[in-house]
């Protein structure tokens, strides 16, 4: 059921916010395939087990199902910095778009793989079975042939970078970091309109076919709608093509300015927003409309995935990626996902009191709040235009290693203790002899 399925993402995103920092600190200081197979395995093991825990254990079936938000904190927030080290410029860029494509194109078929596994079996069990066979085969695959770059290799900076500094002074320097920062919060405002739609927008546009009176009005505690599997498609469609089209944009504006990662993120957010007000007008008259308007707004919103995390890569020193892409995650669902549907349909449920009975104000109090998401995407928009100020200062900052990105002392302090990169023998006659 919906009530089901709200608890299972409650407790996965809950895990997932509290298990990136700890990826993120491990990432930047320990072998990060290692690390990453790991993190697949236990997600893995976890779904697997999951699917034989009887009813009587529900809470141990939830508890479980939450679990897989700890294995894909790991790869979420380590498998960037991995690409970051294998790749530059455009290369990178389009690597990262590779990486952040697999998310709606898995999701996707996750659930025709899941679904074709249950009927196939007639059991659901089987639908979380059938995967971690699927994820093990990944791990063992990274663990073999997925090279350890050095950090900062692709960067040119591998043999610059010989210090590592501790947890707190790598979070004083992102946290000065005006470009990170700035990144940061564009990519909650997009995690609070995203989560919002995935839950509201099936309902309000069941909400406006009643209006329109091309379907009955559903009395059930649980109604039965083709909206949200339509709704879900194009989510797919236009994470892939977002992804893609971002990509691309990214490397022809590059050639006319420098500055073209964030500004291709604040303009395709600034145009979302003109579409995704444009369901709310045309909801009431043309579902169809309401169709083209989200699959327009939803390709321009996810047009910044991977350019995000490039921009990260430029900002942020090799040593202090893991870290950075783990708060970013955990700043945008905090900030984000983590609580705009519940803002959503407390401030529809406020506007609805007056006239509860009302099935037109039903429609109108759910779109009125709505219309909180396309203000936050403007503001999102404008943080990345707040990014493209300060982007090429950053960068250089990054690239030449200023001691304004190291923490200094504090009046009468110490420079804090600098812990050196330990070396593999093998690392050693490398740089020694190579």
């Amino acid at each position: 059921s919906l009530l089901h399925s709200a608890t299972f993402a409650k407790v996965l995103l809950f895990l997932f916010m509290v298990a990136a920092p700890i990826f993120g600190y491990l990432g930047d200081r320990f072998n990060r395939k290692v690390i990453l197979s790991c993190g697949i395995f236990f997600w893995s093991i976890v779904t697997l087990s999951s699917s034989f825990i009887g009813k009587e254990y529900y809470w141990l079936f939830v508890l479980s199902r939450g679990l897989v938000g700890i294995g894909e904190s790991s790869y979420s927030s380590i498998s960037p910095t991995i690409i970051g080290d294998l790749f530059t410029n455009n290369s990178r860029t389009m690597m990262l778009s590779v990486f952040y494509l697999a998310i709606p194109l898995g999701s996707g078929l996750g659930y025709i793989l899941g679904s074709s596994a249950k009927v196939a079996a007639g059991d659901w069990h089987w639908a979380l079975r059938v995967s971690p066979l699927l994820g093990i085969t990944a791990g063992t695959l990274i663990l073999l042939f997925v090279p350890e770059p050095k950090r900062g290799s692709a960067d040119q900076m591998g043999g610059r970078i010989k210090t590592r500094t501790s947890w707190l002074c790598d979070m004083k320097a992102l946290a000065k970091n005006r470009s990170y920062v700035f990144s940061s919060l564009a990519s909650a405002a997009v995690s609070f309109a995203t989560g919002a739609f995935g839950m509201w927008i099936p309902l309000y546009l069941a909400r406006a076919q009643v209006v329109q009176k091309t379907v009955e009005p559903c009395t059930k505690e649980i109604c039965s709608s083709t909206d949200s599997l339509i709704f879900g498609a194009i989510t797919c469609v236009t994470g892939l093509l977002g992804v893609v089209i971002g990509a691309a944009t990214t490397r022809l504006c590059r050639q006319k300015t420098e500055r073209a990662d964030p500004l291709v993120c604040a303009v395709s957010m600034l145009g979302s927003a003109i579409f995704i007000c444009l369901i709310f007008v045309v909801a009431k008259k043309s579902i169809v409309g309401a169709y083209v308007c989200i699959f327009i707004g939803e390709t321009l919103l996810f047009l910044n995935w991977a350019i995000t995390a490039d921009i990260l890569m430029f900002v942020v020193i090799p040593t202090r990626r893991a870290t950075a892409v783990a708060f970013q995650s955990f700043t945008s669902h905090l900030l984000g996902d983590a609580g705009s549907p519940y803002l959503i349909g407390l401030i529809s449920d406020a506007l609805q009191q007056s006239y509860a009975t009302s099935a037109l104000w039903r429609f109108l109090s759910l779109g009125y709040a709505l219309m909180l998401c396309p203000f936050i995407i403007v503001l999102g928009g404008m943080f990345f235009l707040a990014t493209a100020l300060f982007f090429l200062d950053d960068r250089d900052k990054a690239e030449k290693h200023l001691m304004s990105d190291v923490c200094l002392p504090s009046a009468g302090g110490r420079f804090p203790r600098l812990k050196p990169f330990r070396k593999t023998s093998a690392q050693f006659v490398q740089d020694k002899f190579f």
